[in-house]
């Protein structure tokens, strides 16, 4: 059975009922469909079916275990990554609609040595990763949709969720059990859903990383973790041993507390998600 729920007088539409959209669909309280998208005709269907006056795209391809994986399935990936914002940015506007597009942090170099929190308008220069690549194609395009349609692109990194889920970077470390020990952005999955609320609110356009101040090392969350599952065990490796091509980043979220949302530090969330992951 279908409801509607309106999220402070708009509804709105997920399309794609992956990790983060299923949980916008929770921290919502609004419609999603699973049907995939090839064709504008697709997308139209179901703003037919729903009438949205905000369509959210969750819809994405990471790879089935990891990114790496989007190496092997390039056509899943750009289909999904590039085509479908696409699809939906140009529903958006024959309708008339707002589209919130999810995308990723992960398409910047970053020297933690020298280089201040990455700001929403540098130019993305990470191409090293097929993933990154077609977050950057669809970024770059939606971009210059700006002026002729109502577009938000929140940036989300490293997911970190109070649920498991084989997408959450707590069940990934889980279960890797040997890390690195670089300071990386971190997006807290119930901050993230606060803080796309009020910029819905607001209705904001553009741009926004939302990811928690400051930047977390992966002992740090694990040495948490030991203190409530005293058995558990992981080890510390170079970024060298990893042998995978990742970035690892600080992003500013300078531009979303100018909004007058003022999200946490990331080291005061990780007791609260622990408790709750293992509760």
């Amino acid at each position: 059975m279908t409801l509607f729920i309106h999220f402070m007088n708009h509804k709105i539409l997920i399309f794609g009922n992956g990790f983060i959209g299923s949980r916008l669909h929770e921290g919502l309280e609004c419609d999603v469909t699973e049907k995939r998208i090839y064709k504008l005709e697709d997308a139209q269907q179901e703003i037919d079916k729903y009438s949205p006056q905000i369509i959210i795209n969750c819809i994405g391809f990471t790879g089935k275990n990891n990114v790496d994986d989007c190496e092997e399935d390039k056509n899943k990936t750009l289909t999904s990554n590039v085509f479908v914002p696409v699809i939906l940015a140009e529903a958006a506007l024959r309708n008339k609609i707002k589209l919130i597009h999810i995308s990723s942090g992960c398409i910047y170099h970053f020297n933690h040595a020298k280089d201040k929190p990455i700001t929403e308008d540098k130019a993305p220069d990470f191409y090293e990763l097929f993933y990154s690549r077609t977050k950057i194609y669809a970024e770059s395009i939606l971009k210059n949709l700006l002026n002729k349609t109502s577009i938000l692109i929140p940036r989300i990194r490293i997911p970190l969720d109070n649920k498991e889920h084989p997408r959450n970077i707590l069940t990934k470390l889980i279960n890797y059990k040997r890390v690195i020990n670089i300071p990386n952005s971190v997006t807290y999955i119930p901050d993230f859903i606060q803080a796309l609320k009020h910029l819905i609110k607001i209705d904001a356009e553009g741009i926004y990383n939302i990811v928690n101040n400051k930047g977390l090392r992966y002992p740090e969350l694990l040495q948490l973790y030991e203190k409530y599952v005293p058995d558990f065990q992981y080890e510390i490796i170079s970024e060298e041993e990893l042998y995978m091509v990742r970035t690892n980043l600080i992003l500013s979220t300078k531009k979303l507390k100018s909004t007058g949302f003022e999200i946490r530090n990331i080291h005061d969330v990780l007791e609260e998600c622990i408790e709750e992951y293992l509760a």
